[in-house]
């Protein structure tokens, strides 16, 4: 008998991220199945009222899920590691061996975002993760200014252009971090040498990490 596929569910709040993740998957993971859900009002609601405040809709979303499940959206990432338990499935906001990684790779730690509510969620996780690794470390955190209209307006290559140059104006730092999925592209624009570190690769592999190779 044919073992069952591999299956993840990915819960995203914007539509474009759906082919970054099944392109990963075909690239490097072959044959799993990837199940998306997108509401892309988790992240418009919880940048009015804080990320605490989706709880209750994330709780809604994923109950029933019958495996593990990646957050890809680092705003509510921490939300849905929360409710682990209570789901009774793994839960991984997907930045959080991209902060793992970051933390290895030097003290000052640079992260650049698009949308403000990111910032605070994806600072503490490094602090988290600095604190489990016995390593000090320095967050400073810097908002692309006008990278996120370009992405809301669907021009995605000018919301990379402008993360790419604000990734290559950075000097005093030993690692940048790019907060969100929808900034990862930039990686490919980038000039600096300084180390530059996206999620979706990292999380992707992290979810499926510990699952049954089928």
């Amino acid at each position: 008998m044919t073992p069952p596929a591999r299956s993840l569910t990915l819960l995203h709040t914007s539509p474009v991220h759906v082919p970054v993740f099944d392109a990963l998957r075909d690239r490097h993971h072959p044959g799993v199945v990837l199940r998306h859900l997108v509401a892309a009002e988790l992240l418009e609601r919880a940048r009015e009222l804080g990320p605490e405040s989706q709880a209750p809709a994330v709780r809604e979303l994923l109950a029933g899920s019958e495996g593990p499940v990646l957050v890809t959206c680092s705003t509510i990432g921490a939300v849905g590691e929360s409710l682990a338990r209570e789901l009774g499935v793994p839960v991984l906001r997907v930045d959080r061996p991209l902060a793992a990684d970051a933390v290895r790779s030097g003290p000052r730690v640079l992260v650049l975002a698009t949308v403000e509510s990111t910032l605070a969620p994806t600072a503490e996780l490094l602090e988290e993760e600095a604190g489990k690794a016995g390593r000090p470390v320095s967050v400073r955190t810097r908002l692309v200014d006008g990278a996120w209209d370009r992405f809301a307006a669907g021009d995605t290559a000018g919301c990379h252009g402008l993360v790419a140059a604000a990734a290559d104006a950075v000097t005093d730092a030993d690692v940048i971090v790019l907060a969100q999925v929808s900034m990862a592209g930039a990686q490919d624009l980038v000039t600096t040498a300084l180390p530059v570190l996206s999620s979706p690769a990292s999380g992707l592999a992290a979810a499926l990490e510990n699952q049954p190779s089928g």
